[in-house]
């Protein structure tokens, strides 16, 4: 297959839903054997112009061309027949079915004369696609064993049984390891040399000047700019996707006050946490660093009532309270902004005022009457406050881009008094001038007196965020570090050396 030659050329498309226009007049061109960023904010017009390119909608302006030749699919299913795939941010696997049976669902081989699905066909096709990408999991297993980074794998294997030309991946590393993500790299390079073009849609861009050949930059539903990833710097792309300069990602913090409002003593969950003491003053933000694996979001699920511990206890103010659940932990102050926004954060077909109510009707219904007015007016103030982007309170939160979802959790919280604000992972696919609004609020929350617990696997923001930064490997915290001398060269040092450690113990010392 020919390098470089063009793929598809999508010209002027627009499209609008109910009058209001979200793709006005974008042209985007994708090459044979390259990967291809597309960027942009949340609400920037990618997933739509996608979902036209693999045949979701059908009514919109423009002409697509494959391999030269003008197409319109009507359908996905004309689209996948075409040679286009795509590998969804939200995986949608069928847990109680066979990685075989996920891989083929609806193109089984089949015995001619019976009818029936010839298994030992189908899983000698999925083992040998498996073994092209140098996988080796056993074709019969079911897809509810495998992780998240697993399952992504199989749907990229998915997609090139379909003979795909073309490969889009929508934040396809948002919950991989490092080690993964390198892994992921590997295949796509293989790919390239294929010759299948991939569009790589993130919103990490350290990854994009890794993997990525040309970038494209959407804002507000128009073409900005296309350019080889060699012509540009992180701070032009920024810039083109926001339309302003950012010069300071993370806002200056203020000192805190000192005084301890939460702490945290001996926490220990059998096989999983051990012996975790820590504290947050009052104004602070405090952030937990590590891989995943390491124990950091069991830490906070065992603080907020979610998980059971087996030892330790949690003070406020001093003194000892007792969480056995979330509601406890909400009656005490404390709240929590989860990693899985859209299964554990929001209800995504409720409207922004319900998703603000649900955990506070102790505030608002009496007597089973629910006060409506004072209600609707304390979400619309936090929300102002939060500067949320909506038409009105009456907006599915599904509708909302993931920077403004992320900030209706956050106003769900912030009618209560809290002790503790715990963040676990709070801009997970959020895109850059999101961030910098969340990061300002992180900043403010604080300065308001508010202790903010914080997760993060990026070490950037750990380090530009936090007053004070505790590492974890293996279920423990193995160092603290200030402000001023965390650095992640020290981060992972920290990381290492527990996970030295721990080989060393498991193996009878360092000459085993």
């Amino acid at each position: 297959m020919e390098q470089s030659a063009e793929l598809i050329r999508m010209e002027n498309i627009s499209k609008a839903f109910s009058g209001v226009t979200v793709l006005e007049n974008v042209t985007l061109s994708l090459k044979k054997g390259t990967v291809h960023a597309l960027v942009g904010e949340n609400g920037a017009g990618k997933s739509t112009l996608m979902k036209i390119l693999t045949g979701m909608y059908d009514d919109y302006g423009g002409t697509i061309y494959l391999e030269g030749k003008e197409v319109r699919f009507k359908n996905e299913k004309e689209a996948l027949q075409a040679g286009i795939s795509i590998v969804a941010q939200e995986l949608t696997p069928i847990p109680e079915l066979t990685i075989a049976e996920n891989i083929f669902l609806g193109r089984e081989p089949g015995k001619i004369l019976s009818g029936l699905i010839d298994k030992k066909k189908l899983f000698a096709r999925t083992s040998e696609l498996m073994s092209k990408l140098g996988l080796a999991f056993d074709p019969r297993t079911k897809m509810k064993a495998l992780s998240v980074a697993e399952t992504q794998m199989i749907e990229i294997i998915k997609a090139i049984s379909r003979d795909s030309k073309l490969i889009i991946m929508d934040e396809p590393t948002s919950a991989l390891t490092d080690a993964e993500t390198a892994y992921l790299f590997r295949q796509i390079e293989s790919l390239k040399a294929s010759g299948i073009a991939i569009v790589f849609i993130s919103h990490k861009f350290d990854e994009i000047f890794r993997i990525c050949d040309e970038v494209t930059v959407l804002r507000d539903g128009k073409f900005i700019a296309t350019k080889p990833i060699g012509e540009l710097t992180e701070e032009e792309i920024v810039a083109m996707m926001v339309g302003r300069q950012i010069a300071d990602v993370y806002p200056p913090l203020s000192p805190p006050s000192g005084d301890r409002v939460f702490e945290v003593k001996g926490l220990s969950r059998r096989g999983v946490l051990s012996d975790i003491s820590f504290h947050v003053g009052r104004g602070e933000i405090v952030g937990i660093a590590g891989m995943m694996g390491a124990g950091r979001t069991e830490v906070v699920r065992a603080i907020f009532g979610l998980d059971p511990k087996d030892e330790g206890e949690i003070l406020l103010d001093g003194k000892p309270v007792r969480i056995r659940n979330p509601r406890e932990a909400i009656e005490h102050g404390i709240v929590m902004v989860t990693e899985d926004r859209k299964n554990l954060g929001i209800v995504p077909i409720r409207s922004i005022l319900d998703n603000i109510a649900l955990p506070n009707m102790d505030f608002y219904a009496r007597w089973g009457v629910i006060r409506k007015d004072k209600l609707t007016k304390d979400a619309a103030d936090i929300c102002r406050s939060l500067a949320v982007k909506a038409h009105s309170l009456d907006m599915p939160v599904e509708q909302l881009s993931g920077g403004n979802q992320q900030k209706v959790v956050l106003a769900k919280w912030l009618l209560r008094d809290i002790k503790l604000l715990i963040l676990d992972e709070p801009t997970r696919g959020i895109d850059i001038g999101a961030k910098h609004e969340i990061y300002k609020l992180m900043r403010d929350l604080a300065q308001s007196g508010i202790p903010i617990l914080m997760i993060s696997s990026e070490l950037p923001e750990v380090i530009g965020m936090a007053h004070r930064i505790l590492v974890m490997a293996e279920g423990r915290i193995q160092a603290e570090l200030a402000r001023g001398e965390a650095t992640q060269e020290k981060i992972m040092e920290s990381i290492v050396g527990a996970k030295a450690e721990e080989t060393k113990t498991i193996t009878g010392g360092a000459g085993a």
